[in-house]
């Protein structure tokens, strides 16, 4: 409902259910970007080891897997340079907005039969959401600034309804586009993701005048001489990629590997660079440098929880696909329907969880412990899976396991996720508070880029032995930080 207030600034301005008009604006194109994303995933891995009589691509298992696994690193590996962007160069406003065309381009492009086009799509979809993902957030967060009327527990209900819109289009997504690619209906199906990221881009051209100019200028200006540096190195560094690619090629030897391997390597190497940029910035203060310390076992932790969590969307969404009884008398459950299991889990619980931590107060658990929780919650989650397996081997199983599976996963992540979230810009030196953030989205790439080099051995074990080994290493894991929760926890400083 849409109301009207009067800020610091004497001016009256709509607001929405007693937040910031423009915050609608912010909800419905997260929902609707949202919706085009995880649409889009739940049917990837499918498409992908579709037979190709079926409109497929013919992957087998692994193949498919791993390419899932670098295209969602690369989703939130690029939210870096997209902050960078929005930061100095075009504003969050402008960037949001180019990420949004981008994005819809990209499904488009996925609706074509052609595989250079495929490729293309993923490609857009990848730079897209690199330009919208993080500034959308920074928005919600600008909004408030331009309030300071408002207080910080309504700023905190603002980014709960924000990612209520999150969740709302990950729960729908998959019911519509999961309908079309049970039919082998495929380019329908990323056909309608592209519908969703076209109302998005809509909705938020036309909501401009409710965002309160927020976002219109880039935060720190890039100035000219930077300017030119920068071009330098990038034109470097797209020259050495350009002739190491001619060198492969020429000598015969290119593999589409070859690009996945290096992009994994990418992920991996650069939040490390930054690590080692922080330590030996000399005028980091001990406490400082004692969180960043801190940090890089939550990055450790973060990263090894992503990596098991996001199979959910290529191994075991093959798995529910292949050895899992579907059929509900003539009806058989898309299998895309399964990925939206977590996000209506998300909903339900996500008020729980809130309500603990409140009720506990200052009693409830570190964040360290809280980790440990999280990671000992996605180990059990694998050993169910591996439990699953075995059970799979003598023929198809209930979808009830994929159900406890996926409850446990969330409950995991509601331990981990915003707690993370939150733990990073408490732990983050201030020259680095940006960057720092940039990190725990890279977290995720991290973990996504590790499974390139994981899910392949997914075809030289069986389902029991392959889901129990992680689901015990990630417990090894939990275990340890459990121990270590009280090093850790001095090594942060004061923050809880």
């Amino acid at each position: 409902m849409a109301t009207t207030a009067v800020p610091a600034s004497g001016k009256p301005v709509k607001t929405w259910l007693g937040h910031p008009g423009g915050l609608v604006v912010l909800f419905l194109t997260e929902m609707w970007e949202r919706f085009s994303f995880y649409g889009m995933r739940a049917i990837l891995t499918l498409f992908l080891a579709t037979e190709l009589t079926d409109g497929g691509f013919g992957m087998d298992d692994v193949a498919a897997a791993s390419l899932y696994s670098i295209y969602n690193s690369m989703v939130y590996f690029m939210a870096l340079p997209g902050g960078w962007i929005a930061d100095r160069i075009m504003g969050t406003r402008r960037s949001v907005l180019w990420g949004g065309i981008i994005i819809a381009l990209g499904h488009y492009s996925l609706a074509f039969s052609a595989r250079s086009m495929f490729y293309l799509g993923l490609v857009l979809i990848v730079l897209g959401t690199g330009l919208l993902k993080p500034n959308i957030s920074a928005m919600v967060g600008e909004l408030y600034d331009k309030h300071p009327e408002m207080h910080e527990s309504r700023r905190d209900a603002g980014f709960t309804l924000f990612y209520l819109g999150i969740n709302l289009g990950a729960f729908i997504a998959p019911l519509l586009t999961g309908i079309f690619a049970a039919r082998k209906d495929w380019h329908v199906a990323f056909g309608i993701a592209a519908v969703g990221m076209t109302i998005a881009v809509i909705q938020y051209v036309l909501g401009y005048r409710r965002l309160e100019g927020v976002g219109l200028k880039a935060h720190k200006p890039l100035q000219h001489h930077e300017r030119n540096k920068i071009l330098k190195i990038a034109a470097v560094c797209l020259a050495v990629v350009v002739v190491l690619l001619a060198i492969d090629v020429a000598a015969g030897t290119f593999k589409a590997d070859h690009v996945k391997n290096a992009l994994t390597v990418l992920a991996l190497v650069v939040p490390a660079l930054y690590f080692i940029m922080m330590f030996r910035d000399r005028s980091l203060t001990h406490q400082e440098r004692s969180r960043v310390s801190a940090y890089v076992w939550i990055f450790i932790g973060a990263a090894l929880f992503w990596m098991i969590y996001d199979q959910a969307g290529s191994l075991v969404n093959l798995f529910t696909n292949e050895k899992v009884d579907r059929q509900v008398g003539s009806f058989e459950i898309p299998t895309a329907w399964f990925q939206s299991v977590n996000p209506v889990l998300i909903l339900l619980l996500a008020p729980v969880f809130a309500w603990m931590w409140t009720k506990l107060d200052r009693r409830q658990p570190g964040t360290p412990v809280k980790f440990s929780l999280a990671l000992l919650g996605i180990g059990l989650s694998f050993l169910v899976m591996g439990a699953a397996g075995a059970a799979a081997a003598r023929g198809l199983i209930s979808p009830w396991w994929i159900v406890l599976v996926y409850f446990i996963q969330t409950c995991a992540e509601l331990l981990l996720s915003p707690v993370g979230l939150s733990v990073t810009t408490k732990l983050a030196p201030l020259r680095y508070a940006s960057q720092v953030m940039g990190l725990w989205f890279l977290a995720t790439a991290a973990g996504n880029a590790l499974n390139t080099w994981v899910t392949p051995l997914s075809g030289k074990l069986s389902d029991a032995a392959y889901y129990g080994s992680l689901g015990v290493l990630a417990i090894i894991v939990g275990v340890c930080f459990w121990f270590g929760a009280r090093r850790i926890g001095d090594l942060m400083s004061g923050v809880h």
